[in-house]
């Protein structure tokens, strides 16, 4: 199956795979990857990058979000076949060597079982590597800027809560904020569309997860691509503030 890939705004193109997006970001011949998706994404991940005219060996870096499965796929295959830093905040560095995990058990999936769309939504994840042990050998922190010099200059901005370590991205020149989990558009597990945090069981810490809401509601923009969900077009500041009154 080959994913959905959407030009969203120039050298800019949100994809698709399967419940989880990633982000290709170019810059003449350069790439910067953005997620990964789940480690059975693979495929769809290698044929994204032939869509829009690259390669695996033109990414200068993969840039994560936070260490879940569903993220991190494919980021330790591409840093052992091609060599290419993998990088995230300081804090998820631990969390993608896989020292710790931050991420929903399977009891807890199962007390929630009767909720619409999670049996679903938990048996896609399990075939497509999400329970797998997928840890990065030589993970990252972002260099000491506040600006990272890769194709599309994305802004590392720290959003603890669904995991310690996530972070956001903001591209300031191209008014785009790329949210990761921090702020979605959709999910398999939930009913509601527009802006809005994952359902509860998702987080490792919900508090710190609406609070991050508000250092979103901070920054400019007009696009909005999520990690889950499709993009959304409107302020970014609205976008959060929509998502932390739905949360309260």
């Amino acid at each position: 199956m080959r994913a959905d890939v959407r030009q969203v705004a120039d050298g800019t193109y949100l994809v698709h795979g399967s419940n989880t997006n990633w982000v290709i970001l170019t810059e003449g011949d350069a790439v910067t990857l953005v997620d990964t998706g789940y480690p059975g994404d693979r495929e769809q991940l290698l044929s994204s990058l032939a869509e829009v005219g690259s390669s695996p060996e033109a990414v200068e870096a993969v840039l994560i979000t936070h260490a879940h499965n569903d993220h991190l796929g494919s980021a330790e295959y591409l840093r052992g076949a091609y060599g290419m830093p993998v990088y995230l905040h300081k804090a998820e560095v631990p969390h993608a060597r896989r020292e710790f995990l931050h991420q929903v058990d399977v009891k807890t999936v199962l007390r929630n079982g009767w909720r619409p769309g999670v049996l679903p939504w938990a048996v896609h994840a399990i075939r497509s590597g999400g329970t797998a042990h997928v840890p990065v050998a030589s993970p990252q922190p972002f260099p000491e800027t506040a600006l990272l010099d890769l194709p599309g200059r994305p802004v590392p901005v720290h959003t603890p809560g669904h995991t310690d370590g996530h972070c956001a991205f903001h591209l300031p020149e191209r008014g785009v904020l790329i949210s990761g989990d921090a702020l979605v558009s959709g999910h398999p597990t939930s009913r509601a569309k527009g802006p809005q945090l994952l359902p509860d069981m998702f987080h490792h810490e919900r508090a710190g997860a609406v609070a991050s809401l508000d250092i979103l509601a901070g920054l400019d923009g007009d696009l909005l691509l999520p990690g889950h969900g499709p993009a959304h077009r409107g302020p970014v500041r609205e976008a959060a503030l929509q998502a932390r009154e739905r949360a309260l």
